[in-house]
């Protein structure tokens, strides 16, 4: 009896490990479930690709047309209906989106196979790969395991899809918002190197830009008219060269000023993206490799895994409510109530410790009422453990990242994570993980500077590993210009709002003296009375006083506020990479910066949400990784 109910234990448990398993992409999701699913999904795109060459392009538009719009979740496919309105209708894609037609044949066939086994969101991930192959480009792994939604958001297709019109700015600010870094958003381009475009796309820049080629132009002007609504769905190819070979033409094209699109064009012409288009037009091999990585991580642009959505029986509308079994559903309850524990949550040691943020949120007020610059030590902690590989309390391990360059000899605050830890064994043996204490630090220590407070979702894990190059590669240095803050904030998934809103944290703390001479002696944009101000303590010769430090904010050094935001106006930033917040052109992030320095609330609003967002980077949940006994040292 007592075996038999041990065995019938450990089968639950098997099967209650592989739901969060589950919601990991993998490339063999479907090896056991559906074998054939990849096999049936390539023959399908190659049959429709020989039917029509367009078609390659049109599919692999539909896969970016669908990731850009609340992640990768199917919710392009989905028609309108009386009640339900979807994304097919919004200005992006209105009457130019297509493919649906073979994504329902492919669903048809697999369902044949595999009934409600693989989703329309993976079929579209797939039948994207295929379709590159078919006219000829690269090929790549492809991660599966998505789900489909129940909702699509036609608001979103019309604002989140990057339109024709866009400069090198919107859209890097565009595709970072996504996750996606500056080459991700070249190389994706490249998929103009098939595919057509409509007049109306085209048409201003025919008639009223002047970098194009004149022939180039005059050529497509028969077929677009001037006046609007004349010809406005004309098709024109949008690589001239090679319309349906998917190859390295496109950025040839840029370069001779035979780009179609503004947003094409523009790479060439910014010099941001101009050394990008030169080395893809001359190396096809890079080029190849740069669109095979963007497209992966664009494909797993929040997925929908695990339990949440659906796998969808027809991939244009979303399934009715099914019956369940009794007994399945004993199981299912079983094993969500498992699964649930893999996520973060506010309550996650309510029962098990729950005097656990008292503890820490006490051992905080105290060290900072001890020493003011604990409270900014303690988040710039926090930040520096996220950014490297997830928050999971990586940099907490003796030696390994903390020997990293934008750690060594600056980050501080361990011994009173240690303090805090340990007063935590005492209670609650080997339960309240270090990379959990990181995270409510972060928080109470704002609020000791008397700044805004946040829910904290709980449940990490603990890492077992440190990453040294990730720390130095990874963590942005005070030299960055916005550009380079864009994209090392978009590839973790930050948007620009919250960069800016994080950056505010410099409203508190204090920088090294190597870290902010180049911007003391060599810019301009720099207030003469606060650098003078600062020049004593830091010499120019390079060795003289590099550790000797400023505060980040000279108004009210002490005060989780906004005054930060006001220095910047008054260019009285005091590293490089805050001041490029604000040139006071009105360009860039000037915007956003005058909100927040006019508006407490609204920059109070938009930190909180974003340390939030920080403190959901990869976290290791469930039982990944470990929890710690010692923050120092691995178990």
């Amino acid at each position: 009896m007592a075996m038999a109910m041990a065995s019938s234990l450990s089968v639950l448990l098997l099967l209650c490990l592989a739901a969060p398993s589950s919601a990991q992409l993998s490339p063999r999701f479907y090896a056991r479930s559906c074998p054939r699913a990849q096999a049936i999904i390539r023959r399908g795109v190659a049959a429709a690709v020989r039917s029509e060459r367009r078609m390659g392009a049109s599919l692999l538009r539909l896969h970016f047309h669908d990731c850009f719009v609340q992640g990768c979740d199917a919710s392009i496919l989905l028609s309108d209906t009386a009640t339900f309105t979807g994304e097919q209708g919004a200005g992006p894609n209105a009457g130019s989106i297509r493919g649906m037609n073979v994504i329902d044949n492919i669903k048809a066939q697999v369902e044949a196979v595999c009934t409600q086994t693989v989703s329309c969101a993976d079929i579209l991930a797939v039948a994207a790969r295929d379709s590159v192959v078919a006219l000829g480009g690269p090929s790549w792994t492809v991660p599966l395991g998505r789900r489909d939604s129940t909702t699509a958001s036609l608001s979103l297709a019309n604002s989140d899809l990057p339109p024709p019109s866009f400069d090198v700015a919107n859209l890097t600010a565009n595709f970072a918002a996504k996750g996606l870094s500056v080459t991700d958003m070249v190389a994706l381009s490249g998929a103009h190197t098939i595919g057509q475009a409509q007049c109306q796309n085209f048409r201003d820049r025919l008639y009223n830009e002047t970098n194009i080629d004149t022939a180039f132009a005059t050529s497509l002007r028969a077929n677009c008219p001037r006046p609007t609504g004349s010809g406005d769905s004309s098709l024109a190819p949008l690589d001239t060269t090679t319309p349906n070979a998917f190859d390295n033409a496109y950025y040839r094209n840029l370069m001779s000023q035979k780009g179609l699109l503004h947003s094409d064009q523009v790479l060439i012409n910014d010099g941001r993206t101009a050394g990008l288009v030169r080395t893809y037009s001359s190396a096809s091999a890079q080029f190849n490799r740069d669109f095979r990585a963007a497209m992966v991580s664009m494909g797993n642009i929040s997925p929908l895994t695990g339990t949440q959505g659906q796998v969808r029986l027809s991939c244009s509308r979303v399934n009715q409510e099914a019956m369940a079994h009794s007994s399945l559903s004993t199981v299912l309850l079983l094993c969500l109530a498992m699964a649930a524990s893999a996520q973060l949550s506010p309550t996650f040691y309510q029962t098990s410790c729950p005097n656990a943020l008292s503890t820490i949120k006490a051992a905080v007020t105290a060290a900072v009422n001890k020493e003011n610059r604990m409270g900014a030590s303690l988040l710039r902690l926090h930040f520096h453990d996220c950014f490297v590989q997830g928050c999971d309390a990586s940099v907490l391990l003796s030696g390994m990242e903390q020997n990293a360059f934008p750690n060594v000899m600056s980050l501080r605050g361990f011994e009173v994570i240690d303090n805090i830890k340990a007063k935590l064994e005492t209670m609650c043996k080997q339960t309240v993980s270090c990379a959990d204490i990181l995270t409510v630090a972060a928080r109470d220590s704002v609020v000791a500077l008397g700044g805004p407070s946040w829910t904290v979702p709980l449940g990490r894990r603990d890492s077992t590993n440190a990453n040294e190059a990730a720390a130095n590669s990874d963590l942005p240095p005070p030299f960055f210009d916005l550009v380079n803050l864009t994209q090392s904030f978009g590839d973790k998934g930050f948007t620009v709002t919250d960069m800016v809103a994080l950056s505010g944290a410099h409203t508190i703390g204090q920088a090294q003296c190597q870290n902010f001479r180049d911007r003391l002696y060599n810019e301009t944009n720099i207030n003469s009375g606060f650098a003078t101000s600062l020049k004593a303590n830091c010499p120019q010769p390079t060795g003289s006083g590099d550790r000797n430090l400023a505060n980040l904010d000279v108004s009210t050094p002490y005060s989780f506020d906004n005054a930060y935001y006001s220095n910047l106006k008054s260019q009285k930033g005091l590293l490089h990479s805050d001041q490029v917040l604000f040139t006071g052109t009105g360009g860039g992030t000037d915007n956003t910066v005058n909100n927040f320095a006019s508006n407490p609330a609204a920059f109070s609003s938009a930190f909180a949400s974003a340390m939030v967002k920080m403190g959901n980077l990869s976290p290791l949940t469930g039982s990944q990784g470990q929890v710690r006994l010692s923050c120092s040292k691995v178990n």
